[in-house]
């Protein structure tokens, strides 16, 4: 953690300082961003304040008075909660404006780790408390040059396995036939023999399961892809032997043995437009150096999905932050499930997806094209292949 580096974050930020705290370790943010052991045994309420200006300071409980030694400043001890608010009032002295794991109305849930009670508190001290979120993206979403390279050897890698993957299908449909819990495995010995690791999945889709987003089959309970199945195959990895190793995350789909019917290539289009409108405005503001929030591509590609009357089909965020974990910290593309108001910022990678999953009748699918994207000062790019048709296998 480089004090300094925070301290101008936050006089860019406007605020007075930045308030950690945690009990039980509750905020694995703070752990991450303060470079602590998550899986030290904390029992007793701690905080650690960065001043905008000055040097920090920590508040320990007296039994635990050793859990924030890794970290500069000066330490006050309490034992009693009249202590512990006493101290807490001090140690904030002079700073009104403060920051924390805190989101207005718990709007971007991901991010609003402390409890009402504590901010109460603080409240009833004169201090006003603000949203840490752009400054946990910060700390958290950024990437280094050699993180970004990390997410192009998985893309280059998953986007070669992915197309083995189809010819792959194709080959066992037309021999001793195959189901997608079979593809599913093969797709994993692939990702093993590239030096990846996953977490779940990868997931391969056919038909109505396809218009469920987040289904998985598993063995015993998959469906058969023959010829003519609609398939939907979402594809994650990471490489296995470096901690810092970011994600590249795909969903391709594609039709066995047969031309889409034409609400098949009716739906790909527009959420291929979709896509492509949340593509084009990210890189609209990131060429115009002008900011952009999470929200604003996700309200992009949403609105062509409704005009093409599909809207209510549309059922998740557009997007998510990518980073050593596949949900990472950073802003989510999301006017949706949330109003994600974070900031994408440079040197971040996130995901773009739009898709439109139809109801049981007649034709029951679901099409999801997803892609990776990185922003850089003045430019935001595709990190990998872009599907403009659906797969013919």
């Amino acid at each position: 953690m480089d004090v300094v580096k925070v301290q101008e974050a936050l006089k860019q930020a406007g605020v007075d300082g930045w308030l950690f705290y945690d009990h039980h370790v509750r905020d694995p943010l703070a752990y991450r961003i303060l470079g602590l052991d998550p899986s030290m045994h904390v029992t007793r309420r701690w905080f650690y304040f960065i001043p905008a200006k000055g040097e920090p300071r920590k508040l320990n409980h007296r039994i635990e008075a050793g859990k924030l030694d890794t970290l500069p400043g000066e330490r006050v001890l309490y034992s009693t909660w009249q202590e512990m608010e006493s101290a807490l009032e001090q140690m904030l002295k002079g700073a009104t404006r403060i920051a924390m794991q805190y989101s207005p109305r718990n709007a971007v849930m991901y991010v609003a780790m402390v409890d009402a009670g504590t901010i109460e508190v603080l409240n009833g001290m004169g201090k006003e408390i603000v949203s840490s979120a752009n400054l946990v993206s910060r700390f958290e979403a950024v990437l280094t040059e050699h993180q970004v390279e990390t997410h192009y050897v998985a893309q280059r890698k998953i986007d070669r396995i992915l197309e083995d993957g189809w010819r792959e299908m194709g080959s066992r449909v037309r021999g001793a036939g195959t189901d997608e819990f079979a593809m599913v495995e093969w797709l994993q010995a692939e990702l093993v023999k590239e030096g990846l690791v996953w977490e779940h999945g990868p997931n391969v889709s056919v038909g109505p399961n396809a218009a469920d987003s987040h289904y998985e089959p598993v063995a015993g309970k998959s469906s058969r892809i023959e010829r003519g199945s609609f398939v939907l195959i979402d594809i994650w990895g990471k490489l296995k032997d470096d901690p810092s190793a970011v994600w590249y995350d795909i969903t391709w789909t594609g039709v066995v043995d047969r031309d889409p019917t034409e609400l098949e290539g009716r739906v790909f289009r527009t959420v291929v437009d979709a896509r492509d409108a949340a593509i084009a405005l990210v890189q609209q503001r990131f060429a115009a150096g002008k900011p952009i929030a999470g929200w604003e591509p996700d309200a992009a590609a949403r609105q062509v999905i409704v005009n093409a009357g599909f809207g209510q089909w549309f059922t998740h965020r557009t997007g998510h932050n990518i980073g050593t974990e596949l949900h990472g910290a950073g802003a989510h593309l999301d006017n949706f499930e949330t109003h994600d108001e974070r900031l994408i910022l440079p040197m971040t990678c996130f995901s773009v997806e739009p898709g439109i999953y139809l109801p049981p009748g007649p034709e029951c699918f679901g099409v999801r094209s997803e892609i990776d994207m990185i922003t850089k000062p003045g430019s935001a790019v595709v990190t990998g292949k872009i599907q403009r048709e659906l797969v013919r296998i």
